[in-house]
């Protein structure tokens, strides 16, 4: 027996169309190739691999995830926390891969497969295999016991279970199948190691397997990063501490349409911020006569990123431009500083740069013109 979802309400419903309607005008945003597309995407994906493992206690900067994202050695992060945002990128890259394939079936073996790509850094945690023994979850403060996986026995049955759902026809909203994927499987803790991660990847998939958007844009795991008390609180919640698939799910699936409504409208703002961010950019690069494929790096370093001749490089690399080699990468890097847009630090092969003073400002009007936040729960009863 597995977790099942309630009966949606009448507010649940309602979440659930202010979300399709945000994703509605996503989709028209994006719908015409717009240059500032690529890097958006880009950025998406590296937030959500570098959101999964924060919650792990795997921390990296954003430019340390992109870095990772393209192929890169990152400048701060240490080698387990490097091997862990590879192995996410590494299992992320295969469902996206699989969100448009026409014979697709979930599987155990599937399952097995991504927890081996994103954990096979750790062979003693046994990657792409179910554990052997009992589970415990504990607080790292206080090393109390939270909760405790199915019978060791009952995981083979329980995953088999939930599989057979996920590939069976149903009515239930693809944000609330997924969901409800990520809670049996976080719940069931099937590994050793890498659960969490595992479950989040799993509700990604099914949100790819639903076609609605690109997946790089439905993906909640930035959000859950950002709101990991509130993440474990609720799952603790419906768990009660022990595998109790009785128990009721309500709490986890109205905080995870919160998730998608408030991302949804963080990825609606920054569409807006980057169209705007990227026009700004286009026109400064051609008042001071410096190539249109500058503006990538400058649009990086305007969010605060540092942008390496390597990182610079890779943006490139994506099989259509051709990518740039290392003296023309130099070649805009230097023309950058010399017209004060960006700013070097460090030297030698530790070299970065960062925005400049301009670019500071400009980026500060772009902030200045965003609609107010909408952080109002959408579950909160009437006044």
């Amino acid at each position: 027996m597995l977790f099942r979802p309630p009966s949606l309400d009448e507010r649940e419903h309602a979440v659930l169309q202010q979300i399709m309607e945000a994703k509605e005008k996503l989709r028209w945003q994006l719908h015409e190739p717009r240059r500032w597309a690529g890097s958006l995407r880009r950025l998406s994906f590296a937030r959500a691999i570098q959101g999964s493992n924060s919650i792990e206690g795997y921390d990296a900067a954003l430019d340390d995830a992109a870095a990772v994202a393209m192929g890169e050695e990152p400048l701060d992060a240490g080698t387990e926390t490097r091997r862990a945002l590879e192995g996410y990128r590494d299992a992320m890259t295969y469902v996206l891969q699989l969100a448009n394939e026409t014979d697709f079936e979930y599987s155990g073996q599937l399952i097995k497969s991504l927890h081996f790509m994103m954990t096979s850094y750790a062979l003693d945690n046994r990657p792409g295999r179910w554990r052997a023994g009992s589970i415990y979850v504990r607080k790292e403060e206080t090393g109390e016991i939270v909760h405790e996986g199915s019978d060791v026995d009952l995981v083979p049955e329980l995953m088999r279970e939930l599989v057979e759902h996920l590939n069976q026809d149903n009515e239930l909203p693809d944000l609330v199948r997924a969901g409800m994927a990520h809670l049996n499987m976080v719940m069931i803790h099937p590994f050793r190691d890498g659960n969490g991660r595992m479950a989040r990847c799993l509700q990604s998939l099914v949100i790819a397997r639903s076609g609605v958007l690109s997946p790089v844009f439905m993906s909640i795991e930035e959000y859950l990063g950002r709101n990991a008390q509130q993440y474990y609180d609720v799952l603790a919640e419906v768990g009660g501490g022990t595998w109790q698939p009785q128990r009721d799910p309500r709490p986890w699936v109205r905080f995870t349409l919160t998730a998608h409504l408030r991302q949804a409208r963080t990825m609606l703002q920054r569409a807006r911020d980057s169209e705007l961010l990227w026009d700004q950019l286009e026109r400064l690069a051609t008042e001071r006569a410096l190539g249109e494929r500058c503006v990538s790096a400058l649009f990086d370093a305007a969010l605060g990123m540092r942008i390496r001749n390597a990182t610079y490089r890779a943006i490139f690399e994506d099989g259509i431009t051709g990518g740039i080699n290392e003296q023309t990468a130099t070649r805009d890097l230097r023309q950058l500083v010399n017209a004060n847009l960006l700013v070097p630090r460090g030297e030698k092969r530790g070299r970065y740069y960062v925005a400049g003073k301009e670019i500071v400002a400009l980026m500060r009007e772009v902030v200045a013109a965003r609609n107010p936040r909408d952080e109002t729960d959408p579950f909160a009863p009437p006044k």
